[in-house]
């Protein structure tokens, strides 16, 4: 992703957390990750993320997402025998938001993925969330989430994360942005 791109969206993302009421500080902002999953389409399947705190038994996220940006199918595995993998509370702060899960796929889910993903994209039982809901989500539980049409901001309450172990379901994926200088 090129620079100019990384910083158009990162700004796209602060303007949502201002529209939902949260505030980051400067260094926060300044902080603020931008990923496009490696396929250079950050604007259909990318997400941002602040990091609030992340230890060895919790952490706290701020997920902004622009309006129908897609945070691509993935699992959080199992890491050791005492560790199942990441638990995870998604919380909608402002929009609304379109999760995922394994289940009774949804006759007409709101979510809409891009032309070509359709093996990429297997589970189809959506949960919608609106400001104020949240649905907790077991550790190696696959699962995707869409933002809605004014986009969304969503807070993510987990156990300890480790971003690089997730398994995608898409093998063209790789989870942490490259950024080119224009």
């Amino acid at each position: 992703m090129k620079r100019s791109e990384y910083n158009k969206i990162k700004q796209e993302g602060l303007e949502l957390m201002r529209k939902s009421g949260l505030y980051l500080t400067p260094d926060e902002e300044e902080r603020m990750e931008v990923t496009d999953f490696g396929l250079n389409d950050p604007y259909h399947e990318g997400l941002m993320l602040h990091v609030y705190v992340n230890t060895k038994r919790c952490c706290a996220k701020e997920l902004p997402m622009l309006p129908g940006q897609i945070c691509a199918e993935h699992r959080h595995p199992p890491l050791s025998p005492e560790n199942p993998g990441k638990e995870e509370t998604f919380r909608c702060r402002y929009g609304e938001v379109y999760i995922h899960v394994p289940g009774e796929p949804t006759l007409n889910p709101k979510a809409k993925i891009p032309a070509g993903k359709e093996d990429v994209y297997t589970v189809w039982h959506e949960i919608v969330l609106k400001k104020g809901e949240q649905y907790t989500l077991a550790p190696n539980t696959k699962h995707w989430f869409q933002a809605g049409p004014e986009g969304a901001v969503v807070s993510e309450f987990s156990s300890y994360s480790d971003d690089g172990t997730d398994v995608y379901t898409d093998p063209a994926i790789t989870r942490f942005t490259t950024i080119e200088e224009d």
